[in-house]
């Protein structure tokens, strides 16, 4: 056999039968050695993908030789295929002549190339169908050692070489054609193929990018990580998904960003041969997600600010809840700075046209500093009261109501503000101040709209708390103004009050509701005490409880009995919201039934009468609390008074009890505020006050306070009006009480028991006053009243005296004519005491004077200067 079989078989012989003799030499930048002729192909050679066989034919045409590979394409095993005629082994019997014809010219030293079906055998393939097969021998003559003719045979499967061919192609299109940059980087990290995509980004032709590195086309840190990112790869076979790469394409200063796949690539044999880079271009994606971020943070400020900002009614509050918002999330500093005159109650925002009236600093937030922050001039201090300079930015917002952007400030330390005026219904209530510092992504477009929006918000709450400020100063003005001055007087008790507006405990801010408690003086030294509470709140409860406060004066010095006074009052509440007033409650009271509660004002009330002389008092509730009565010696309990309905509902009458209180008792009218709160229910509230009176003979402001430091927990929420009276009755030496017959004569007795007992009392001073008046009332009871007649001198703070009879027509004062002989003694009464009157008796009514003790302040009137007065 000749050297080149000898050579080939060889070569076949040390690759185990699956290679043929010549080397592939190095991959993708591998350098051979000097000894690289005597190497092997190192795996995944090109051989292994196209399975390259061998056979030889010997002088007498038939196969001499077959290698392992032969074996493997044609499925026929050497000791079956040497020895064979391979034209009647592998050609059909149709074309055997023309291939004796071809192996001859072989034989005879020419060289042949073409394509031989064959036949596999069955028990090679699974489907009949795959049996045919084509191989493209090429034929090579050669001769033996003895110099005879003979041949070397290199076969290939087309079929393989076909798909070869088709993947080559479909690699090709892939690569050239693929919109996204596609490299081929091998295992020194060298560009071995990059596509035109790739070229077209960063210039040049495909083949000037061979060879480059990743620190050609980055920076040294971001290459640094791209690199030891292609290693990790090449190491592990670990693909990397979305690996976002940033750089700069050369002649632009535009950072770019890329999104980057790789995994590895592998031989036939899976040897690796080097790394996938599959990048495409996102600078467009990540601007429009930086976009749709901030717009979705811009969203979620606005969002927060609807639910953070104005949840108090507090100017101060309010402005720290912006800056709550803002800080860190918008910005790293931030101020709010409102003008000085509204802070102090002024009507509107006094803002000089220039910019440059006095405001001061009410919220600061900051999340890098605390130190004071100013953009311009010096810092200001949170609480400082200052103002901006005519020709600063900031003056310059204010005085056009439209943001500024303030490049740097802050000593180096800010990079942007922005100064944006706070507008609330085209009126501007102050500046706001938003900085981002060194480092941070200066103000743009949309975070100015967003700016302003914030501040517009944060200005409207301020602008209603302000509203909400002076409303309510108003109706606390009104309120407080309609309760009793001072600390009430009255015959007979000790009263001190308590007085509350609602969250005073607190300190927050609420609106004024309608609590009130009056103390009114009544003829007889009778007093009565009055608690009541208008449902509602706001300056329209406030001024309802005025009107109702007004109307029980005024029935009260009518003298009516307390369920007949609750009766009127009832008929007044339902017409105090509709338009026609008091006509509204007339009509609403002939049709009690029909009042639509929706144009009136409910209201609660509890009315008592105490008569000093007897002790007794009488009460009559209208939808109210009991009151509370505490008897010297005896634990405190809730009177049983009925509820009765509200005033303004109408439809039922109300009920009296009366109730004799021994001496020293105390007695405590009061409102829900002072009981009931959302954390306490009512009845925890009462028993809570109930066990609070525990020494009624202490002094009363300091069982007021007490009451109020121990219930502490469940007030705050409501106004509170709390009202108690320590009982202590007329001495009965003050009270002189005579019964006279129906009689002439009874007047000058009534004129004798007078006497004597104002001498008793040492009040000569008032005996010709009073001897003259009580003439004229006695009189005129025997004149035209009925029954016996009873006289009556009480002595407290003043001189009161009393004649009773059983009749029922009440004295009428008129003028008399200057030829009348009578009518004078009425006009004689009202001349020479201090206040005079008649009220209507469970038997009939009583006419009384008062007249003022000597040594007060009120000068008694010569009883002949007002007799010549009348003439």
């Amino acid at each position: 056999m000749s050297e080149i079989p000898a050579k080939a078989t060889e070569s076949e012989d040390l690759s185990g039968g699956a290679r043929s003799g010549a080397a592939d030499g190095p991959v993708f930048g591998d350098a051979p050695s000097a000894d690289a002729m005597w190497q092997s192909s190192p795996p995944g050679s090109i051989y292994d993908y196209i399975k390259v066989a061998s056979f030889s034919i010997g002088p007498d045409g038939l196969v001499d030789q077959w290698s392992l590979r032969a074996e493997q394409i044609f499925g026929i095993p050497a000791e079956r295929a040497v020895g064979t005629d391979p034209i009647e082994a592998f050609i059909e019997p149709v074309r055997r002549e023309r291939g004796q014809r071809k192996m001859a010219e072989i034989l005879d030293g020419r060289e042949w190339t073409g394509v031989v079906p064959f036949r596999l055998p069955s028990t090679m393939v699974a489907d009949e169908r795959d049996r045919e097969g084509l191989a493209e021998v090429y034929v090579m003559p050669t001769r033996t050692e003895e110099g005879e003719k003979a041949a070397v045979c290199i076969v290939v499967d087309v079929r393989t070489l076909r798909r070869i061919e088709t993947d080559l192609a479909a690699s090709q299109a892939i690569f050239g054609q693929s919109p996204f940059g596609f490299l081929l980087i091998d295992p020194d990290l060298r560009v071995r193929r990059a596509n035109q995509r790739f070229a077209s980004i960063f210039g040049g032709t495909p083949d000037d990018h061979r060879g480059k590195g990743v620190h050609d086309y980055l920076p040294r840190g971001e290459a640094e990580r791209v690199a030891a990112t292609l290693r990790r790869v090449l190491e592990s076979g670990d693909s990397i998904t979305d690996m976002h790469v940033t750089g700069f394409v050369p002649g632009s200063d535009e950072r770019r960003h890329w999104s980057v796949n790789l995994y590895r690539v592998h031989s036939g044999s899976g040897r690796p041969i080097g790394v996938a880079w599959l990048g495409t271009d996102i600078t467009a994606r990540r601007a429009a997600a930086r976009e749709a971020a901030a717009a979705r943070r811009n969203l979620a400020l606005l969002n927060e600010a609807g639910a953070r900002i104005g949840n108090s009614l507090d100017l101060e509050t309010t402005a720290r809840e912006l800056l709550d918002v803002v800080v860190p999330g918008f910005c790293d500093l931030a101020t709010v700075d409102l003008y000085q005159g509204l802070l102090v109650g002024d009507e509107t925002a006094p803002g000089l046209a220039d910019g440059s009236a006095e405001v001061r600093r009410v919220a600061f937030a900051s999340a890098v500093s605390d130190a004071p922050f100013s953009v311009t001039g010096e810092p200001v201090k949170l609480g400082a009261v200052h103002h901006y300079p005519f020709n600063s930015p900031c003056a310059d917002a204010l005085r056009t109501a439209r943001p500024r952007n303030v490049p740097g400030g802050d000593g180096g330390l800010v990079q942007s503000t922005l100064a944006v005026p706070m507008v609330a219904h085209d009126t501007v209530v102050g500046l706001a101040q938003f900085a981002r510092t060194k480092g941070s992504e200066p103000f743009g477009d949309r975070d100015r709209e967003l700016a302003v929006e914030l501040a517009a918000r944060a200005a409207v709450c301020i602008d209603n708390a302000r509203l909400y400020r002076r409303e309510h100063e108003r109706a606390l003005i009104l309120q407080r103004s309609l309760l009793p001055p001072g600390d009430p007087e009255a015959s007979g008790l000790d009263i001190a009050c308590r007085y509350l507006p609602g969250n005073v405990a607190t300190g927050r801010p609420s609106e004024v509701g309608g609590d009130w408690f009056d103390v009114i003086e009544l003829p007889g030294h009778r007093t009565a005490l009055v608690v009541g509470d208008v449902m509602g709140r706001g300056l329209r409860a406030a001024v309802a409880m005025g009107e109702l406060r007004t109307a029980v004066r005024t029935l009260a010095q009518l003298d009516l009995e307390p369920a007949e006074v609750l009766s009127q009052l009832d008929e007044i509440a339902r017409g105090l919201g509709a338009p026609g007033g008091v006509q509204q409650a007339t009509r609403a009271a002939r049709r009690p039934r029909e009042a639509d509660l929706s144009e009136v004002y409910l209201a609660t009330c509890v009315y008592a009468v105490y008569d000093a002389v007897t002790r007794r008092c009488t009460f009559a509730n209208a939808g109210h609390l009991p009151p509370v009565l505490v008897e010297p010696g005896e634990p405190a309990l809730m009177l049983d008074v009925p509820p009765g309905i509200p005033l303004g509902v109408g439809g039922e009458p109300f009920e009296e009890v009366e109730v004799e209180l021994p001496e020293g008792a105390l007695l405590a009218l009061y409102t829900d505020g002072l009981v009931e709160s959302r954390d306490h229910p009512l009845d925890e509230g009462l028993q809570a006050f109930v066990r609070a009176l525990t020494d009624p003979s202490a002094p009363l402001e300091d069982v007021c306070d007490h009451v109020l430091n121990t219930l502490d927990t469940h007030h705050g929420e409501d106004d509170i009006a709390l009202l108690m009276a320590r009982v202590q009755g007329l001495p009965a030496e003050s009270v002189g009480d005579w019964t006279l017959p129906r009689e002439p004569r009874s007047v000058g007795r009534a004129r004798e028991y007078a006497r004597a007992q104002l001498l008793a009392w040492d009040m000569e001073p008032l005996v010709d006053t009073t001897e003259l008046l009580v003439s004229e009332l006695v009189t005129n009871a025997l004149r035209y009243g009925e029954g016996e007649i009873r006289l009556r001198l009480l002595l407290d703070r003043t001189l009161v005296c009393e004649v009773w009879d059983s009749g029922l027509v009440q004295p009428r004062r008129r003028r008399a004519r200057d030829t009348d002989e009578g009518g004078r003694g009425l006009q004689l009464v009202g001349l020479l005491s201090a206040a005079w009157g008649s009220r209507r008796t469970p038997r009939g009514k009583t006419v009384w004077f008062e007249l003022p003790l000597p040594g007060t302040d009120t000068a008694l009137t010569d009883p002949a200067e007002a007799l010549l007065s009348l003439f």
